[in-house]
């Protein structure tokens, strides 16, 4: 279900997605809130599950993940659930979406090595046929939602 959101409501998500450990005394500075009227605010989006967490963003090749790999996979049939075995034992996998079109899932895979690379695709690659990609560089890291311009809809 949607929430309806004001622009009080968007101005603490880009806030808390920017920084998840801002004060809320900060946060109710940064939005032109008093700290209580934004607690209450945070912990409301909390209980819709609009905010659905809070993560460290991790720099992948400080820790040991060189390389990171976009995987499309061709998964022919309908039992899904050894797949979804797999993505809770292959930590390297970070993300997976199961997508419409010619490929059935496209997943986000961080490795230590080529080699490594190799052996995840290998496993993946029991479940269908696989397209690998290399990141070569973020040229737009991940981000969340930002609150719709106005004109939105009726540009499309």
């Amino acid at each position: 279900m949607t929430e309806n959101l004001d622009s009080t409501d968007w101005a603490i998500l880009d806030e808390l997605q920017r920084d998840g450990r801002i004060a809320f005394t900060e946060l109710a500075r940064r939005v032109n809130l008093s700290a209580s009227a934004t607690t209450e605010r945070v912990r409301r989006l909390e209980a819709t599950e609009v905010i659905t967490g809070y993560r460290a963003q991790v720099h992948l090749e400080r820790t040991g993940y060189a390389v990171l790999a976009v995987v499309r996979l061709k998964y022919p049939g309908n039992r899904h659930e050894p797949l979804r075995r797999l993505l809770g034992e292959r930590l390297e996998i970070l993300e997976c979406l199961r997508t419409t079109g010619d490929d059935c899932y496209v997943l986000k895979v961080a490795a230590t090595s080529m080699a490594h690379l190799e052996e995840i695709v290998d496993a993946l690659a029991e479940f269908g046929s696989t397209t690998t990609s290399l990141v070569l560089s973020r040229t737009l890291p991940a981000r969340g939602p930002q609150e719709p311009r106005a004109n939105t809809r009726a540009a499309l």
